[in-house]
């Protein structure tokens, strides 16, 4: 059955498990996820073309990870700029916590970024796009801010096979919500999580968005057995 997302149903529940959401990552990961924000930060810069001055945005940056390991791994320098956009006050709130001084971070509605067209050179969204009302409007909302060849990286959670899918499914459909539910005190936050996850297309059917929303040289590549995929997209010219 589909799972139905509702923007302001969203942004209430990532506002009130803001304040464990680090340590949960952390935990019901056993810390693999900070590889996986690793390995697509690299996919943004390794070989990115940076116009003068660069900006680089870090869409649903719930509290800052991404943005932060961007900045880390960047020159400290005026000319390049990275920032940040939630829809979730709160995590943004930590994020800023977090950050330095010369990060931005913006309340923004995924659908509608307060962003000019061709704005940026590259975005990236980790474990976000599940969670937009469309997310086809989104991929293409993404590709409005970005410059013709800037690049969009997409992190998500995949669909695993075999008996490691098997020994996944009743990890991340059983044991996940009752542990999240229990360190986070939310009642249904850790249960939305895995029904947003099978409920989200498979890798062909997103690369297939991608490319159908403005993005080419598209690819896509699975890692940790297939629980993430990776999509590496390029802003079409005159898309």
């Amino acid at each position: 059955m589909p799972v139905r997302i509702e923007r302001d149903k969203v942004r209430e529940m990532f506002s009130e498990i803001a304040p464990t959401y680090d340590r949960l990552n952390r935990l019901l990961s056993f810390g693999v996820d900070r590889i996986w924000r690793r390995a697509a930060i690299r996919a943004l810069l390794d070989g990115l073309s940076f116009g003068t001055p660069a900006r680089l945005l870090d869409l649903a940056t719930g509290t800052g990870d991404v943005a932060l390991g961007i900045q880390r791994r960047i020159p400290e320098t005026p000319k390049i700029q990275v920032v940040g956009a939630d829809i979730a006050f709160p995590m943004l709130a930590i994020a800023r916590r977090k950050s330095r001084e010369s990060m931005a971070f913006f309340q923004a509605d995924a659908l509608n970024l307060p962003f000019e067209d061709a704005s940026f050179d590259g975005a990236i969204i980790a474990f976000g796009l599940r969670n937009l009302e469309d997310r086809r409007e989104g991929l293409a909302e993404m590709g409005r801010i970005l410059r013709p060849g800037g690049r969009l990286v997409v992190l998500e959670f995949g669909h695993p096979r075999g008996a490691f899918g098997l020994s996944y499914y009743y990890y991340f459909r059983y044991f996940l919500p009752f542990f999240g539910r229990l360190v986070s005190g939310h009642p249904t936050a850790y249960e939305y999580l895995p029904s947003t996850v099978y409920a989200f297309p498979d890798a062909e059917s997103l690369s297939a968005m991608m490319d159908e929303t403005g993005f080419g040289k598209v690819v896509s590549r699975p890692m940790t057995g297939g629980i993430v995929q990776l999509h590496i997209g390029e802003r079409a010219a005159g898309a």
